[in-house]
């Protein structure tokens, strides 16, 4: 048995992406603005495509304006008008290759105001290493022990500065380079070839580039009297995708970060998830993940900045159980992302046994640990953050049963055996059963916390495989991001597993019971998982069956 105060907002929140639920963020308002969906939500997470942003589904923000396509101010008056506010995302640790500060840098080198603002790798590996031919520090051994890198090699782009010459930037995630191809006519222009040698000329450069070549890779064969004049041109011209890492010793950084934190609160924000900011601190022969004490110095000073504009901050860090990193987190004041709580109602519905769950109920209320928690995201179903809490067997019989439903397991960044998590929609996950969805869903939503919806979970989605496969290889987080359209969600709305989970939202969020200074007493007696919420003289509680898979409310 355990008892716990909430102090934190306690009621349900929408997460999608702004097209996610009929196309634009307008949608989504009209949707929300449906009689069924009437005292069901108090906040929306709106995922990073609402700002203008090129890569990763919206985690690549050129900057923080709105997506012209999807949104505009008109919808966020909207939603303030039905008393919904929000929780944005602020990427911290990186910003797109196509960002104004990084064009800038491109166009003006070393007499850019943005200079500093990225992260100079031989900057900052000066005297920790030997320069390589491809004009970047090769860093000795021992000081990148402690380094964890997110992708093979050394995180780095080589960026072409209007010199000519090439400079390497802390490149954390996602990179792309691609050269323009020219035309048979500009071949001619910039080469003096006769129209027959440059349309040859043409067709090889097109498919060394089209099969991934780099311009000095390139076998130019008898044409190699004008390879210098042709490379020049590729190179001149070369176009990036990616993520650069912030300087966050720079004091433009700060006033960057300050700008945001502005900007957010502006559109309605009351909590800014902070994606990867424990990427952001890095020194040599130190940890550039979970830096110690670097991370939390630098969540302080961003808490700073973010009270003045009265955000509540909500750090994101995937780590294992048995790392006990969410603790750290909880006792330095913020909330935590509860990504045990997927795994775990899992894990107590398909083994019929509450223990896992409620000793994690306990320990919320032992350790007062202030949660956003969730069946289902954006993402996949944490797996890395079950380790140490539930025995390694139960892990893997978990993968297994998902797998077997169809999902999808990602490693962690490439390694093999060392799993990260398992891409399914939390309904494919449940074996598409209406029962345990509901139970899944009851479960979330009397546990400590605030609970955190995945539209796709709320309409019971399946597995979207055929969009896996149109997505192509590192596409498998598209199996749980299916947009709807109009008729999908009027057809959903009419299914008994949406509305029951649209009734135990609606409950969650008007019965005075689950109220922030709550007391939560949880109890498990095989089969029967209970959950008590009482405040003054009000009270609910939820008595789960898990054998039958099936709950009642009193």
């Amino acid at each position: 048995m355990s008892k716990m105060t909430v102090t934190a907002d306690a009621k349900p929140m929408l997460n999608a992406y702004p097209d996610s639920v009929g196309g634009t963020l307008s949608d989504i308002t009209g949707f929300l603005q449906k009689p069924e969906l009437k005292d069901v939500f108090s906040s929306f997470y709106i995922l990073p495509s609402v700002f203008n942003t090129d890569l990763d589904r919206g985690f690549s923000v050129i900057d923080y304006t709105l997506n012209e396509e999807l949104a505009d101010k008109k919808d966020l008056e909207a939603l303030e008008e039905l008393g919904i506010n929000l929780k944005l995302d602020f990427i911290l640790n990186h910003a797109s290759v196509l960002s104004p500060q990084f064009q800038d840098l491109l166009k003006n080198g070393k007499n850019s105001v943005y200079r500093d603002f990225f992260i100079n790798w031989n900057d900052f590996w000066q005297g920790c290493g030997s320069m390589t031919e491809q004009g970047y520090i090769q860093p000795e051994a021992k000081y990148l022990e402690k380094m964890f890198f997110r992708k093979p090699g050394l995180p780095i782009l080589m960026a072409r500065m209007p010199d000519g010459t090439e400079e390497p930037y802390w490149n954390t995630f996602y990179q792309q380079v691609d050269y323009l191809r020219p035309t048979v006519q500009q071949l001619m222009q910039i080469s003096s070839l006769q129209y027959s040698a440059a349309v040859r000329l043409h067709s090889m450069l097109t498919a060394a580039l089209n099969a991934g070549q780099k311009p000095d890779e390139i076998n130019f064969g008898k044409y190699a009297a004008c390879k210098s004049v042709v490379i020049n041109w590729l190179e001149e011209r070369r176009e990036y995708l990616g993520q650069m890492d912030l300087n966050i010793k720079s004091p433009i950084v700060w006033e960057f970060y300050r700008n945001t934190l502005q900007t957010l609160a502006g559109y309605g924000a009351s909590i800014v998830r902070l994606d990867a900011f424990a990427y952001a601190p890095k020194e040599p022969g130190e940890k550039n993940f979970l830096n110690d004490p670097a991370t939390w110095e630098l969540l302080d000073k961003v808490k700073v900045l973010a009270d003045e504009y009265g955000l509540q901050l909500l750090p994101e860090i995937h780590a294992s159980y048995s790392e006990k990193i969410y603790q750290t987190v909880a006792d330095k004041g913020y909330m935590t992302y509860d990504f045990f709580l997927p795994g775990l109602v899992l894990d107590a519905i398909e083994n019929k046994d509450g223990s896992y769950l409620a000793a994690w109920a306990d320990e919320l209320r032992d350790h007062q640990i202030h949660t956003v928690n969730m069946l289902g995201c954006h993402d996949g179903i944490p797996l890395l953050d079950l380790k140490g809490l539930l025995p390694e067997e139960r892990i893997q019989s978990l993968i297994g049963t998902i797998v077997a439903r169809g999902g999808m397991v990602k490693d962690l960044h490439g390694q093999k055996n060392i799993y990260y998590q398992v891409n399914a929609t939390y309904y494919s996950a449940l074996g598409a059963d209406d029962d345990k969805m509901l139970l899944a869903r009851a479960i979330q939503l009397f546990m400590p916390g605030k609970p955190q919806v995945w539209y796709l979970d709320l309409f019971a989605g399946k597995n979207d495989v055929e969009a896996v496969r149109h997505a192509g290889a590192g596409g498998h987080k598209e199996i749980n991001r299916t947009n709807l359209n109009a008729e999908q969600i009027n057809t959903a709305l009419q299914r008994d597993v949406v509305q029951r989970q649209l009734d135990l939202l609606r409950l969650r969020k008007t019965h005075p019971a689950f109220h922030s200074d709550a007391e939560i007493t949880t109890t498990w007696s095989a089969p029967v998982l209970s959950i008590c919420w009482k405040h003054g003289a009000d009270m609910i509680v939820l008595r789960a069956d898990l054998v039958k898979d099936k709950f009642e409310i009193q």
